[in-house]
């Protein structure tokens, strides 16, 4: 059992963010107690922060804490991934973060990726024999990954959460939350 007030979560992303899905999880994960911080490729549009993509535009820029290289996945009780299009498909050529995401996952760490982030889970290789859900264009990748794809709004499988959409992010913070006070997780090779 971890305190919430104890943990300490990382956010993994990138310029092109969507807004509400890093935004709401930093502040509702920061409301609760936990130690949130942002982590991001040292190549990004302005050194030292990133700016988020807002339903139809460039949106605010967020600073970020840590640049990718300085990450240690020791340090942290959870992994969270936003999503928008351009975020998760920036980060899914990186092979550090992919690496970063398949350690939280192997540690049994909450990972837990919310609209186009699943796209990390397919390229860390452990979308596999997973129930998940997601943005509805990344369902196909997920099911040819061989995760099994559902429409729900969020989805939590051994510490593995998934959650669809913006709409959907009271109930995927409030999963994290929960998932995060349960510890560490078991996961058998799917």
């Amino acid at each position: 059992m971890t305190d919430i007030g104890q943990a300490k979560i990382l956010i993994l992303a990138t310029d092109g963010f969507e807004q509400s899905e890093l935004m709401k999880p930093l502040e509702q994960l920061k409301a609760a107690g936990a130690t949130v911080h942002v982590a991001s490729p040292e190549k990004t549009m302005k050194p030292g922060e990133i700016r988020g993509w807002d339903q139809t535009d460039w949106g605010q820029s967020v600073k970020v804490d840590k640049t990718l290289s300085q990450v240690n996945a020791d340090d942290y009780d959870a992994i969270v991934l936003p999503g928008g299009q351009i975020n998760p498909d920036k980060l899914r050529i990186e092979p550090q973060a992919v690496q970063l995401v398949k350690t939280f996952f192997d540690a049994g760490k909450v990972v837990a990726a919310v609209c186009h982030g699943p796209w990390l889970l397919v390229e860390a290789g452990v979308a596999k024999g997973r129930t998940v859900t997601s943005w509805p264009s990344v369902k196909t990748d997920l099911k040819n990954a061989g995760a099994n794809w559902v429409d729900q709004q969020v989805v939590v499988d051994k510490g593995l959460i998934t959650s669809r959409k913006p709409d959907d992010l009271d109930a995927f913070v409030a999963k994290i939350i929960e998932e995060v006070k349960e510890g560490r997780h078991e996961r058998r090779a799917a």
